[in-house]
């Protein structure tokens, strides 16, 4: 597994990610055996980048995190985020970027995931209500601590980006980035490479929807939030698998999977760059990893634009609630 550095401050992170949503909430039923073992069978394969948040559960993933990482805390860069705040009941409260409840915050999520310090701390959405300045230098307050190392936002406007590097180094801007989910490529992308800002890029597999395992609305878990996307409407849905489907063809012709080709389409966008694709089972993981060894040779790249387009996706990333959370 190779090492990419995210930011210039110093972070330096497996090139390929393990998002950990998943596995406690979101996707279906959960299977905290499965998870654990999913977890211990990344870090063996080097995938040793781990992405979590509080609100995912809530906070039942990081406490997963806790229990699967004892004793292996050495081999782990471990991110997580604040600022979507929920109850314990799993009510939504809003987004808080206030500077108390950043402190509370990350005390919160050091005593679930059983840690002395967390490696990548992130705004997981900017709170509107509040300067990002005052934000990030509450941010900044825990780095002087000792309780954070580096600094991320998440779902950031360039120029709320801009300011916040400004008040304080930022390491990492985390966005969904996809052959389905090209929007950053316009401003969002340009501006963190000008700043040296690195890149993670979440839902690298479209939701899953660029593996094929989808091919109807049926073909999803009950429970599954991805049902109430706009880009799962049946409308959008079937215009959707034509997409995936041209993408499907180009990876059968090379022989490899749909889900591979779309994250080495990823990981060849550049090498400041790393893809945190979710899942909570082994054999999905492993699949995963094989996408690291594909190279693709300009002219492939050039038909896979071609195939999936900026702005060839129906439908909004989420429904026009949370839309108004991002890129902010």
């Amino acid at each position: 597994m190779e090492s990419r550095a995210l930011g210039r401050q110093g972070l330096t992170v497996s090139g390929l990610g393990l998002g950990c949503m998943g596995m406690s909430e979101f996707y279906g039923p959960a299977d905290e055996s499965e998870s654990i073992a999913t977890i211990h069978r990344a870090l063996d394969l080097g995938v040793t980048f781990l992405d979590t948040a509080d609100m995912y559960g809530p906070f039942a993933n990081e406490r997963l995190l806790g229990k699967a990482l004892s004793g292996r805390r050495n081999q782990v860069v471990l991110a997580t985020k604040f600022g979507n705040e929920r109850r314990a009941d799993g009510t939504w409260v809003g987004v808080n970027g206030r500077p108390e409840y950043v402190r509370t915050a990350c005390d919160a999520s050091l005593k679930r995931l059983d840690l002395d310090f967390i490696d990548l701390y992130y705004q997981h959405r900017v709170d509107p209500n509040v300067p990002i300045e005052e934000t990030v230098g509450a941010m900044a307050e825990l780095v002087r601590a000792g309780k954070v190392r580096f600094l991320g936002l998440s779902e950031a406007a360039p120029a709320t980006i801009r300011r916040a590097h400004a008040t304080h180094p930022i390491s990492a801007l985390q966005t969904e980035y996809s052959l389905w989910t090209r929007d950053v490529e316009e401003g969002i992308l340009p501006t963190v490479r000008e700043l040296g800002i690195g890149f993670v890029a979440y839902s690298p597999l479209g939701r899953g929807f660029l593996t094929g395992r989808f091919r109807k609305l049926e073909d999803f878990p009950e429970g599954d939030f991805r049902i109430h996307s706009p880009r799962f409407e049946p409308e959008n849905f079937a215009k959707n698998r034509e997409l995936a489907a041209r993408v499907e063809a180009i990876a059968f012709r090379l022989g490899v999977a749909p889900g591979q080709l779309a994250l080495a389409w990823v990981l060849a966008q550049g090498d400041d760059i790393v893809p945190i694709p979710g899942t909570k089972r082994r054999r999905y993981l492993e699949e995963n990893v094989g996408a690291v060894g594909i190279h693709l040779a300009p002219a492939l790249l050039a038909e896979l634009d071609h195939a999936a387009p900026r702005g060839g996706t129906a439908g909004a990333r989420y429904p026009e609630s949370a839309m108004r959370s991002v890129n902010r």
